[in-house]
C-alpha cells in the first residue's frame, strides 16, 4: 500500500488515539479521511454498526457529530498542510482542534448503509479556519455541518487544561 492509499490519519498521526479518528486506539471507529479526485473536497466512508443506532433503523445524532468532527478537523488540518507546500507527516506536526462544531441535522440518517462525508475549508486557511461538512446517506444529503477549526500547539493546550486541575 502506497502513501496515497493510507488515511491523513495514518499517515500524519499514526499513534493518534481519539476514538473516532485514532489510528491507535484500539477499540475506536478509526475513521479515514482522503483527499478527493476534485483537490478540493476531504472524504471519509463508514458505515455504523448497529451499537450506534439512535431511533430503531436511525443513526445516533451524536455518532454523526463525531464523525463530523473527526473529518473535518482532518479536513482542516490537510488543508494547512497543503497550504505550506508540506506532505502530511512532516514535522513539526499540525494539529487543529474544534473552535466550534454547527450542525444541521436536514434528515434521518438510515442505519445499514454506507455514510459519505465531504468537507472542505471555507474561505482563507488561517489560526482559525471554517470547514464545510456534508453527510450522505445513499446519494441522500441527511447532515450540513459549519464549523471552525483551530491550529494550537498540542504540549501546550495538555500543560493548560491540567494546569486547571
Amino acid at each position: 500500500m502506497n502513501d496515497q492509499a493510507l488515511s491523513l490519519q495514518a499517515v500524519a498521526a499514526p499513534d493518534g488515539i481519539c476514538y473516532g479518528c485514532g489510528s491507535a486506539h484500539p477499540h475506536g471507529l478509526r475513521v479515514q479521511s482522503h483527499w478527493a479526485e476534485d483537490g478540493i473536497h476531504l472524504v471519509c466512508r463508514h458505515t455504523p454498526d448497529a451499537t450506534f443506532t439512535g431511533w430503531p433503523g436511525l443513526v445516533y445524532g451524536g455518532l454523526l457529530a463525531m464523525l463530523v468532527d473527526c473529518h473535518s478537523n482532518w479536513t482542516a488540518m490537510a488543508y494547512h498542510y497543503r497550504s505550506e507546500g508540506r506532505t502530511p507527516g512532516s514535522l513539526p506536526r499540525i494539529d487543529c482542534v474544534t473552535g466550534r462544531l454547527g450542525l444541521e441535522y436536514l434528515k434521518p440518517t438510515p442505519m445499514g448503509v454506507e455514510l459519505l462525508l465531504k468537507a472542505r475549508v471555507e474561505g482563507e486557511v488561517a489560526r482559525k479556519s471554517r470547514v464545510i461538512c456534508e453527510v450522505w446517506a445513499d446519494g441522500v444529503l441527511t447532515v450540513r455541518a459549519d464549523s471552525v477549526f483551530v491550529r494550537v500547539d498540542t504540549d501546550a493546550l495538555q500543560r493548560q487544561a491540567h494546569a486547571r486541575a
